[in-house]
Order: structure tokens, then sequence, then C-alpha cells
């Protein structure tokens, strides 16, 4: 426990969205700043222009999102020299204990630091980690003549790692590529799971699984090809095909036409800071036999908080998915199909009281684990530990 009346670091917080913004990155930079003025210091967010080039920076936002979330990146990267000096500024007119660069690595690219202070970075992926994986492979690159400038984006990102006291990321699967392809020592490069992007929905009611009862599966996502839902829905129709009751319940985005509307149930959008839209949101949840994603991402917020729901998450293994075998779920091979993910459903049809336990045991990796709490308090254990270093 922390000292209550021990002087709280001042951490300066720096990505090039502000973490006040509740939709940037999917809810997590907000989540990464909460966590840390709760458990770590008081946190000032740096203000993430770009300086004496902000008009260019808000004519690439303003372009369509397809541009920009490309253009976006790489010109910070390539303005890096101009834009760092706004940061240094900023870092100049207070004393901070700590700089904390979160999702982009471009606004640490260049920065001269006024004086000595502790630097951690956190991120789900790298740009040439998640495309040379099997993740951004299975997207494919939309730009071919940037692959000329790889290597350069490559080199940056290794003099950024190299140069910060702690790298912090969410999963084994990115902390060992990030260790082998830029270097990085064990005692710097960390592995520090994230957190669900709700808040604790604590111990409730669920839905049992029963043989013969009718069989929910729920999917959440913005994007329906992306979290995988064609092979969600015919998941559900192998196992109808198997005389199962099987239901499929979408959050976040609407299936097209060809998917039948007889089993199904679509919540386009749920603002969860709405009473009424949070509580549809828990019943899906707590409703649910398994969360069905077979998504091809980097992390998954929503593998998080199917296990605070004690709900079993069924995925692909790819990336660095939250997703333990046996744990909280299962993450299938890579090209593992409807047939696959069915067979797995039923072993539980058929001996419901492991379905039971597999719950029970999703709640308790959401206990240990998959929780902001756990992550902040153990980010304070390694920045002490660090300026112990100094």
């Amino acid at each position: 426990m922390p000292d209550p009346g021990a002087i709280r670091p001042k951490v300066a917080y720096l990505s090039d969205f502000s973490p006040l913004d509740p939709q940037a990155y999917s809810g997590g930079n907000a989540r990464i700043f909460n966590a840390l003025q709760a458990h770590v210091g008081d946190v000032t967010v740096l203000d993430p222009g770009w300086g004496l080039a902000e008009p260019l920076r808000r004519a690439v936002l303003a372009a369509p999102e397809a541009l920009s979330i490309r253009a976006r990146w790489r010109l910070h990267l390539a303005l890096a020299p101009l834009i760092a000096r706004n940061v240094a500024r900023q870092l100049k007119g207070a004393r901070y204990d700590v700089l904390f660069g979160a999702y982009s690595f471009h606004s640490l690219s260049r920065l001269r630091l006024p004086y000595p202070i502790i630097t951690a970075y956190t991120s789900d992926a790298t740009p040439t980690i998640y495309k040379q994986s099997e993740i951004g492979q299975s997207f494919g690159s939309w730009f071919s003549p940037s692959r000329m400038i790889d290597p350069l984006i490559e080199r940056a990102e290794a003099r950024v790692f190299r140069s910060v006291d702690l790298a912090l990321w969410p999963s084994d699967w990115l902390n060992d590529a990030a260790r082998a392809r830029y270097g990085l020592s064990p005692e710097r490069s960390l592995t520090l799971p994230w957190g669900a992007n709700v808040a604790d929905p604590g111990h409730g009611e669920v839905n049992p699984l029963i043989p013969g009862g009718p069989l929910e599966i729920l999917l959440v996502g913005r994007d329906w090809n992306a979290k995988g839902g064609w092979v969600t829905a015919a998941t559900v129709d192998a196992l109808r095909a198997q005389g199962v009751e099987a239901n499929l319940t979408v959050i976040g985005c609407t299936p097209p036409p060809e998917i039948s509307r007889e089993f199904l149930t679509v919540y386009p959008h749920l603002d969860k800071s709405k009473p009424e839209e949070l509580a549809q949101f828990n019943a899906a949840f707590r409703k649910a036999h398994f969360l069905m994603m077979p998504s091809m991402e980097s992390y998954g917020f929503a593998f998080c908080e199917a296990s605070a729901y004690a709900l079993p998450s069924l995925c692909l293994r790819a990336g660095g998915i939250p997703v333990f075998d046996g744990e909280n779920g299962h993450a299938l091979p890579l090209g593992s199909g409807p047939q696959d993910f069915a067979a797995i459903i039923q072993t539980y049809l058929n001996a419901p009281e492991k379905h039971n336990a597999l719950r029970k045991s999703a709640r308790q990796v959401y206990e240990d684990r998959l929780n902001w709490k756990a992550w902040g308090q153990a980010v304070a254990q390694h920045l002490s530990a660090a300026q112990t270093r100094l």
C-alpha cells in the first residue's frame, strides 16, 4: 500500500492525442491516464500540438480517416526535431519526475530532456512489429511506396525505445518482439497487461449454460469484418445445424444484410456514459455464454471486459490478445474456422460444469491481471525502482 503521507510524483503525460478525449485509442489513452493519476502521481497532460507546424497537423486531422491515420504519425516523425522543441518547452515550465508516453512513440522522437527525468512508454504495438506480424500481413499495405521508408521508421523506433528507462508492453508477444528487434534489456522492457475499458462490474448473476437450452454468443466491435463477424455468424449457423439453439448478439456495428436476422440481436452503438445504455451493455455480457471475436489485433480491450464479467472468450491466437487457454477462454490456431469454434463450444455444452469453472477462472484472471489497478500499482513499483537506478 502506498504511504498516504508520501509526496506524489509529478508525471507529464505525452501522447499525440489528449487522454481527456475518452474516444482516443479506443478509450485506452484515457484508461492509462486515469490509472497513472490513481496509482502513480499527479499527472499533467502535455499539449500534443506541433508548435509552428500546428496548421499542418490540423490539416492532416481534417483529411479522410484512411489518409489521416497513416499520414499523421509519419509526418510527425519527419517533423520531430521541430515538434520536440514544443514538448521540451512544456517540460521546462515545471519540474516533473516522470515523462510517460503512450501509444505515440513519435512524440518522444528527437526529444532533448531539459533535466534528468524518468521516462516510460506503453503501447500495444509498434509500427514495425505490427507491420511485420501476422496481424499486419493480414491487412496488407495500403500504400506500397511507404515500404521505402520502413528502415528509417525502424531506426527511429530503436532510438526511442533504447532511450526510455521503461518500455511497458501489455503482452508477452510484443515484449518478446521488442526485445529481439530493438535490443532491449529484460530489466527495462517489461510485460504489464492492460485492463478493461469498463469499470469493474463486480460479481453479478450470469446466465448458466444448460444442455438443450439457448446458447448466447456475443461479438463486440465497430468493424464487422475486422472483428471476425463472418466466422462468428458461420459458427452460429454450424451450431444450429447441429441442433443447438444458438443466438448471436452484436454490439458496436450492424452486420451486413446477408446475415440472417432470425437469431440476431444488434446494438449498433451503446454509450456507456448513459445509464440506460450501460444497463443494456451489462445485460448483454451477463446473458452471454461466450464472447467470440476471431479477429486479428494486437491486444483487444473487449477480452479484458469479458473476463471482468466472468465471460469466457473465443478468439484466434494472434498478436498479444489477452486470452489464456483454459483460464479465461480459448485462443485457436490461425486458420481455424466455424467448425473448430463450434467443436470447442460443444465440449462445454456436453459438460456445463466445466463452463461454470471457466467462468470463475475468467473472473479471477481479471482480478489478478487484467485490471487497471494492478497495472497502475505495478507501474508505480517499476518507476520507483527505475528512480533508484539513476
